[in-house]
């Protein structure tokens, strides 16, 4: 019977993967149409497999999130920036660290539908995570 061969991979500390994405209304969960903080992290998973497919070509399975911060709040209606980007490399294990920012938000003083670009985008949550590779 042979060896299986070995894998190779592209993971390295810098490389970095963003996505954005409208939050919709249908995730407001609170007054104020506030989205739970539940969103943000399920964003990460999505920015965490796409990392481990480009470094790895594997989706990968998340281990562990630490030091979540939920630091200003997402609303429905929001433009999002969510990035990951990754800090340590293991055998199997690659740990990234995580960031929403809030880019753009409705405007409703200027009109029901108006909205603005933020410059400088609000960071509304950040954490660590541990993902590991076959």
């Amino acid at each position: 019977m042979s060896e299986p061969a070995a894998r190779t991979t592209r993971a390295e500390v810098g490389t970095r993967v963003t996505h954005r994405r409208y939050v919709p209304y249908s995730h407001a969960h609170y007054a104020g149409n506030l989205v739970d903080g539940a969103y943000s992290l399920a964003a990460f998973g999505d920015v965490a497999t796409e990392m481990c497919i480009r470094t790895d070509g594997d989706e990968g399975l998340f281990a562990s999130y630490s030091d979540v911060q939920f630091t200003a709040p997402v609303r429905a209606g929001d433009v999002i920036e969510i990035s990951a980007e990754i800090v340590r490399v293991g055998r199997r294990s690659r740990e990234m660290a995580f960031e929403v920012r809030v880019v753009g938000r409705g405007n409703p003083e200027r009109g029901s539908s108006a909205a603005d670009l933020l410059d400088p985008p609000i960071v509304a949550t950040t954490a660590r995570g541990v993902v590991v590779v076959p």
